[in-house]
């Protein structure tokens, strides 16, 4: 295990132990240790462990270092598979909804009996809840929108944690022997921030052989439906998996089918049907009387033959379709030729205005992920970070990257360990040496993630601001705020001369919680008004500001900086799922600011700051 994944397995301990009523001083023992964990390099932890001397850090102690050095070693620990056996999964579900931490889960299991999610929505509908100490209505209310939106949210999954689960799937069907083309399709491919499933079409000449690895891939927990050519599966995530095997001729037209959204769809059915051809997802034919949805009219609006055998679905009727009147199309930007479009990114096939723009002429071409030369927003674990300064940029580095910018949390953000203004301008010291010492070829770019506070001010002072390279500025309290207020409170951060960039505009984390109230619209105004950019901040939990928002602001004027959030070295890849939301903004890289040189993007700040 890397020292983050260790650092997990101890802040998991400390957890359980606390649902199960332990000593405090134990378990704030294990979440003191995982702290300081993440505060050691990786290379120092390895170093540590192999000469014996990790006991000796202030804050391990010799039994997690025992611990932790099997964790290093073996990625198991037979102390937390047996606490985890011990403690009732009911209570660990309750961790996911908002509001309630081990203490609160510990009351509510001691005093009311609750032992899983059923049995504590039952005690908030008959109040028994609100009447505990340390409750009250407003936190029963809480716990039951928390429920009701855990519900809501279960049947769907972050595009980040699906596509991990198929790219391994889309690879392993390609290896398979007379496996032609495989792809992964629906909202996967159209790079949604979250899927209900997973969609895979595949041509192959052997079906039984590829049908049979699919039902039989780890992680399968239950196969819901097995044919010939079909299979469907379900991974113990809860995550559903649909496998299309089709002929070679057909791929293409099924990949497009099982790629775009309803919208997209119809409309580019309806516009088959105006050229007189019928598309599916079996092909691409003439709309003849052999047609099922015809109407009953041929193509140029006459009677139907009486003669005409009319067959009882769309594949029956490209079946039979003689071979020589089907359209033969080899790649999806033949089969957009044939209805007279310049080719579509799966991205965009939304039924937004894809289908007109590519009519008139190509579409512009969409920032990818080769195009960012670098990012902003990310921290250290000088703040809330798991990995130190030095970590943060080696990772960069690795990445290709020509610069990174650092934000770590201001005071406010107690919560956070948010830095005080001595402690900010301490690490702007260090970043500067770090520069300076040319370790790295990666140039950082001092910065803070300063919060708004509830009243529109700012938490450091300009004098504090003025001395950085970059200023994000982000809500991270008060969410309860009404519309106006919240918005109004973020326009008056914007306005303020030091701010460079406003940070996750709505605040919304991904099927955990709801975004607090705010006119989006009015911001963007104020930004754009004042020269401030809006993130895309690309954490798989936030994607925010949505893209459904970004053409139109993209077109006012509006400039974006595509920033990972992140708070380990690992999360500075998140970018990629950035790239996808900001393509299905139809954003290009000049609207990008990360997508600049070091030095363009070093005159930019300063000139911001000057």
């Amino acid at each position: 295990m890397t020292k983050n994944e260790i650092a997990d397995a101890l802040a998991e301990i400390g957890t359980l132990l606390e649902l199960k009523g332990e000593n405090p001083f134990k378990v704030r023992a294990y979440q003191a240790g995982a702290r300081v964990l993440e505060a050691i390099e990786e290379a120092e932890l390895a170093r540590l462990i192999a000469a014996d001397e990790l006991e000796s850090v202030k804050g391990i102690g010799e039994a997690r270092a025992q611990k932790i050095g099997e964790l290093h070693a073996t990625g198991q620990l037979g102390f937390l598979e047996t606490l985890r056996a011990s403690v009732a999964p009911g209570l660990v579900e309750m961790l996911d909804v908002p509001g309630l931490g081990p203490k609160k889960i510990r009351a509510l299991h001691d005093k009311l009996g609750l032992a899983d999610l059923a049995a504590l929505a039952s005690a908030c509908r008959d109040g028994r809840v609100a009447a505990l100490d340390g409750f009250g209505e407003k936190t029963q209310e809480k716990i039951l929108a928390g429920i009701a939106h855990r519900e809501a949210y279960g049947k769907r999954h972050l595009w980040w944690l699906a596509s991990e689960i198929a790219q391994p799937i889309v690879e392993g069907l390609r290896a398979l022997p007379g496996v032609i083309h495989a792809e992964a399709a629906g909202s996967l491919r159209r790079g949604m921030e979250t899927v209900g499933d997973l969609d895979f079409v595949v041509a192959a000449t052997d079906v039984t052989s590829v049908v049979a690895w699919f039902t039989t891939m780890p992680r399968v927990q239950e196969v819901t439906a097995q044919g010939e050519t079909k299979a469907s599966v379900r991974f113990e995530s809860g995550l559903q998996a649909d496998l299309r095997i089709v002929p070679e001729e057909q791929f293409v037209f099924a990949l497009h089918h099982f790629t775009g959204s309803k919208d997209h769809n119809v409309q580019m059915r309806q516009r088959a049907l105006a050229r007189g051809l019928r598309l599916s997802e079996w092909g691409l034919v003439a709309a003849d009387s052999r047609d099922p949805d015809g109407g009953g009219r041929m193509a140029d609006g006459g009677p139907e033959p009486a003669k005409a055998a009319k067959p009882a679905t769309v594949k029956a009727a490209v079946a039979q379709t003689a071979a020589e009147d089907r359209v033969v199309v080899r790649t999806e930007t033949e089969l957009f030729q044939k209805l007279g479009l310049h080719f579509i990114p799966p991205e965009l096939r939304e039924g937004q205005g894809e289908i007109e723009e590519a009519e008139k002429g190509e579409l512009p071409r969409l920032v990818v992920l080769g195009d960012l030369r670098g990012a902003f927003h990310n921290h250290t674990t000088a703040s809330d970070g798991r990995n130190t300064l030095v970590e943060m940029v080696a990772a960069a580095e690795a990445l290709g990257w020509e610069y990174l910018g650092i934000a770590d949390h201001s005071k406010a953000s107690v919560q956070a360990n948010g830095l005080t203004e001595e402690r900010l301008l301490a690490q702007v010291e260090e970043i500067r040496k770090l520069n300076a010492s040319q370790r790295f070829k990666t140039h950082v770019f001092t910065g803070t993630e300063c919060d708004i506070l509830a009243d529109g001010r700012l938490d450091f002072s300009s004098e504090i601001l003025g001395q950085l390279d970059c200023v994000v500025v982000s809500v991270h309290n008060a969410f309860s705020q009404d519309e106006a207020t919240m918005t109004a409170r973020i326009i008056r951060a914007i306005e303020q001369p030091h701010v460079t960039m406003l940070g996750h505009l709505t605040g919304r984390l991904l099927l955990r919680r709801e975004s607090y109230r705010v006119d989006a619209a009015k911001v963007i105004d104020a930004a754009i008004a004042h020269g401030v950019i809006i993130e895309l901040n690309a954490s798989p939990w936030r994607l925010d500001m949505d893209w459904r928002l970004w053409r139109k602001a993209a077109g006012k004027g509006l400039r974006c900086s595509i920033n990972p959030d992140a708070h380990e070295t690992a999360g500075l890849r998140h970018v990629a799922a950035g790239i996808n939301a900001a393509r299905k903004g139809w954003l290009v890289k000049e609207n990008i600011l990360n997508t600049q040189t070091k030095a363009q993007v070093a005159k930019y700040l300063a000139d911001r700051q000057a």
